[in-house]
């Protein structure tokens, strides 16, 4: 009625059978000994558990973290990916998702801001002449940050072929030792557990990490007049030994600036 969901709308969508309940992502499943006295249950740290408990105190302990947070107007971006889903997944095999769009106004500020790509060496910053994207991946075994090596030489249709094989072997501990290292930039898709705003922990000895949130429709104002806008906050923590705020907001600005700027007709090959 007048574009509105009505009551009588909702009542025939779920006598349809088309609802579905959403399904929380599962936690992994702990086993351990319980204590002596039977209050507590004592859970052997893994391997990989004991790695990114020590990675993430080093990058904590060693990295003076500042965090910056935008809104992105991504209605167009919903448009472009709605426009071409039909044709490209049936190449891929697989849902088109956001994250390749994302990972391409990403690596494409990172060559705009050298210093984001870089890591602090004492007496010098290092700026990485390479754009090795790190995908942070929920495995089995905990989290596990695969690499995209030479990210800005891929276009969106490769960004998003190249992050699901990453994702896929991730998931079934078919990486290799190359797929792990030489990162030079975090991007963690933390939107995709319902999350919309966190702040992330960088990955040493990076100089910044962004995580992408939920796109929720919100109520935006624009030319003094109320729209409905598809609306996604990205998240960005910094070293900031080699960035100031100018420099992680500038980052965040041309992120949003080039994801503000993805509409139907813009190529993704």
């Amino acid at each position: 009625m007048g574009g509105r969901v009505t009551r009588d709308d909702v009542l025939k969508f779920v006598a349809s059978g088309q609802a579905q309940t959403a399904t929380p992502p599962l936690a992994r499943h702990l086993q351990g000994e319980a204590s002596l006295d039977g209050q507590e249950t004592h859970v052997t740290v893994t391997p990989v558990r004991r790695m990114i408990a020590e990675t993430m105190t080093r990058s904590v302990s060693e990295i003076p973290h500042a965090w910056s947070m935008v809104e992105v107007d991504v209605s167009g971006l919903v448009a472009l990916r709605a426009s071409v889903r039909g044709e490209f997944e049936p190449k891929l095999g697989a849902s088109l998702t956001y994250l390749p769009f994302v990972i391409k106004a990403v690596v494409e500020s990172l060559k705009q801001f050298p210093s984001m790509n870089a890591s602090w060496g004492g007496d010098k910053i290092i700026l990485k002449n390479n754009v090795n994207l790190g995908l942070a991946v929920a495995a089995p075994d905990g989290l596990i940050v695969p690499v995209l090596h030479n990210a800005d030489q891929l276009s969106i249709s490769g960004l998003a072929i190249a992050a699901k094989d990453l994702a896929d072997r991730a998931r079934t501990k078919k990486l290799t030792l190359t797929d792990v290292q030489g990162g030079t930039f975090t991007l963690n898709n933390t939107g995709a557990l319902g999350s919309t705003i966190s702040g992330p922990i960088i990955n040493y000895p990076q100089a910044g990490i962004m995580t992408t949130e939920t796109i929720q429709k919100r109520a935006v104002v624009i030319d003094d007049g109320i729209a409905i806008r598809s609306m996604m906050n990205i998240c960005l923590s910094f070293d900031h030994r080699i960035n100031d705020g100018a420099e992680g907001s500038g980052f965040l600005t041309a992120v949003k600036s080039k994801l503000q700027a993805m509409a139907p007709g813009t190529s993704i090959y």
